[in-house]
């Protein structure tokens, strides 16, 4: 039996889709404009919209988002009477973090031991590349069954919500009868996966001030209440023993009743350290999938190096929750807010702010896209099955999507399983993983078409 010609098609286009993504990559695109230039971000966009005008799209423009970042459009026009798809990704990544931890520059697409290494390799730049990737290959094989809509969102990693409140000023824009997302991924390397479950999020900023400026600790401390120590004791209480997450009101015993999540498999992707137990009660997939998770992802007080003496007088920390479906995120917001207010110690004065918030998603897997998705994913990756897993992460785009078009199905696929390390250091992307992902979205278009 002769392979399938998709599959022929996307594997001769994989050095194109290597010089692309290199050159994609090489944007520092991250969508903080005090740590990162405009510039980087404008120009990784005008690569895409460049990139969709090559391949055909009309219409194709760029964005002013409410935040201040752009998002690239373009319809590429299908047969008539044919489905209109719309394929998301996102070209904005994660700050690199401590550079000099990475063993090749971050922007700089570099080969090691079969990955591909570099920011947004597979968060989500890759992810624009699996879309042209299809594209390209239903184009050299009877062409494009479907309207084709493409969006690429610019502030994805910020959480700021520009897309999502321009899709909500333009209704019409992104209407679609399916939507895949191009920004999960595959549980692990070679098991096809898609997203059934995405879990809302909310960040909050707490701040703590106890005195009108910091005091000598020797000659005050002692009486004179300490902001750093009052906001140790608030952050504390976010955390029950055994580090379940513990948030008043908020309830934390749902469990996950699909694809399961082996803990020795998780503490090996997650690197724990030998010795060091893993947090929270039920299964792993419980407590990454199905439970609220409370991270403190800073805090501003002295550091070492250059600490003085003193009972500090302010201390302020940016918690981030994550809740999962059915949990209503700014509920859960409030219900942080007095938490936090409740818990703070010895009379001293909070503020809190929300600085961020998505709301959890859950898809409908009974619906005729994703058979056609099992189906096409079954065949990009012979001998196994598709497999429905959640996702941690957030992707508030999603759920405004689904209130926008709640006649549309929406798939969740991606790159981002667990060897690629998104927002760590040293990410990286599988070029396998990129070319059956891109024949399975490329079967799925087809199949789809013809359901």
């Amino acid at each position: 039996m002769s392979p399938n010609p998709i599959a022929e098609t996307v594997a001769s286009l994989m050095p194109k889709a290597k010089a692309e993504l290199t050159e994609l990559v090489a944007f520092k695109s991250v969508a903080d404009f005090d740590q990162f230039p405009r510039s980087e971000s404008e120009a990784a966009a005008n690569w895409v919209a460049d990139a969709l005008r090559a391949e055909g799209f009309q219409d194709v423009a760029l964005l002013d988002t409410p935040d201040g970042t752009q998002s690239v459009y373009g319809v590429l026009p299908g047969p008539e009477g044919a489905p209109t798809v719309l394929l998301y990704a996102h070209y904005d990544v994660q700050p690199p973090l401590d550079e000099a931890a990475w063993t090749t520059p971050p922007f700089e697409l570099t080969e090691r031991e079969g990955r591909w290494y570099g920011r947004g390799s597979a968060d989500c730049k890759g992810g624009v590349i699996m879309h042209l990737l299809a594209l390209r290959a239903l184009k050299a094989n009877g062409g494009v069954p479907v309207t084709v809509k493409v969006i690429a969102e610019g502030s994805e990693e910020m959480g700021t919500g520009g897309l999502e409140r321009y899709a909500e000023q333009h209704p019409d824009l992104l209407t679609a009868d399916t939507i895949v997302i191009g920004d999960a991924g595959n549980f692990r390397v070679g098991l096809p996966t898609v997203t059934a479950t995405l879990r809302g999020m909310t960040l909050v900023r707490v701040r703590i001030d106890t005195l009108g400026g910091n005091l000598h600790s020797g000659q005050f401390g002692g009486a004179a209440p300490d902001a750093l120590a009052a906001l140790v004791r608030v952050l504390d209480s976010l955390r029950a023993e055994d580090g379940s997450t513990t948030v008043d009101g908020l309830t934390g015993d749902e469990v996950w009743d699909g694809l399961q999540y082996e803990e020795d498999a998780f503490r090996k992707d997650a690197k724990v350290l030998d010795g060091v137990e893993l947090i929270g009660a039920g299964t792993v997939a419980d407590r990454i999938w199905a439970r609220p998770a409370v991270t403190v992802l800073g805090i501003d007080c002295p550091p070492v190096v250059g600490a003085t003496p003193s009972v500090q007088a302010g201390a302020r920390a940016l918690i981030s929750l994550r809740v999962p479906p059915g949990v209503d995120a700014a509920e859960a917001t409030k219900l942080l807010q007095a938490h936090v207010e409740a818990h703070t110690p010895w009379g001293a004065q909070v503020t809190t702010e929300q600085i961020g918030q998505g709301q959890a998603f859950r898809a409908d897997t009974t619906s005729p896209a994703y058979a056609a998705m099992a189906e096409a994913m079954g065949e990009a990756y012979p001998g196994e099955e598709m497999q429905y897993a959640g996702q941690g992460g957030s992707i508030p785009l999603c759920n405004t999507l689904a209130a926008l078009y709640p006649q549309a199905e929406i798939l969740l696929i991606g790159l981002s399983e667990p060897e690629a390390q998104i927002h760590a250091v040293n990410e990286s992307v599988s070029p396998e993983e990129l070319e059956r992902l891109s024949v399975a979205e490329a079967l799925f278009l087809q199949k789809y078409a013809a359901s």
